[in-house]
């Protein structure tokens, strides 16, 4: 089976799980339509990359305390994250100026803005100055302060700093999940003032998330989709969501 086959059925299995709690390598089985023994060789994997937790011949998501390391997080949703990159990118024109926030998604969007010209764009993610290290005719800024070595980002106070001094045509950020209300959701204090300060520092607002962040559980909730200009989703967006939004001006974008 082809690799990509095997990322986008371990995607389904995060999703699966987020969705209904626990499942049972049975079960799980037989909603992928695969033999009992390649869904319990997904769990491994997944179980060994700290997203799933097997147990009682079945599986969860890990506990909701801190979000997964990086490296594992580049494997959840791969395909999605490249469209939504690509979607976000099309939208970006040259010559804007950019503010890209950490994670995964976020680092997809990087690599898809390589072809622009005369960009210029603001980072606390080292994954996205290492994505645009080959685009000659964009400038990239890095924010200083502490590097977090586990997701090589800077989320301290210095990051926070040098967004609040920014006045920038887009901010383009992800999330650690979104509840089924549409509230933003985060692991980490230090994070979401990172976030915060990224939203706060562009006159367009968007939000990139895969399906496995949606009704993803995280301790903190920081705000809301529906005082966004735009959500970037990969998959189908939960359409309650995508009315309330709609309605108070978030445009929900499916890829």
């Amino acid at each position: 089976m082809e690799k990509s086959d095997t990322a986008r059925r371990r995607d389904h299995i995060v999703n699966l799980l987020s969705s209904y709690g626990e499942l049972s390598a049975t079960a799980l089985s037989d909603m992928l339509g695969v033999t009992v023994q390649t869904l319990r060789a997904d769990l491994r994997a997944l179980d060994e990359a700290r997203i799933v937790r097997r147990r009682h011949g079945g599986a969860t998501l890990c506990a909701a305390t801190e979000n997964i390391s990086y490296q594992p997080r580049l494997a959840v949703s791969r395909d999605e994250k490249s469209r939504i990159g690509a979607a976000v990118a099309a939208m970006i024109p040259n010559g804007a100026t950019v503010a890209l926030g950490t994670g995964t998604t976020v680092e997809a969007v990087a690599r898809a803005l390589t072809g622009h010209q005369g960009l210029t764009v603001a980072t606390n993610n080292i994954h996205v100055v290492l994505a645009l290290r080959l685009a000659e005719r964009i400038t990239v800024l890095l924010a200083g302060g502490k590097v977090r070595l586990r997701d090589l980002d800077f989320i301290g106070a210095e990051s926070v700093e040098f967004f609040a001094g920014l006045e920038f045509d887009h901010a383009i950020f992800s999330v650690g999940g979104m509840s089924e209300t549409g509230d933003l959701l985060d692991f980490n204090l230090d994070e979401i003032r990172a976030r915060q300060a990224i939203t706060a520092c562009a006159r367009e607002r968007t939000l990139v998330i895969d399906h496995a962040k949606i009704n993803r559980p995280a301790p903190h909730r920081w705000g809301r989709i529906d005082t966004l200009e735009r959500v970037v989703c990969g998959g189908s967006f939960p359409e309650a969501l995508k009315t309330s939004g709609t309605a108070a001006g978030c445009k929900i974008i499916e890829v």
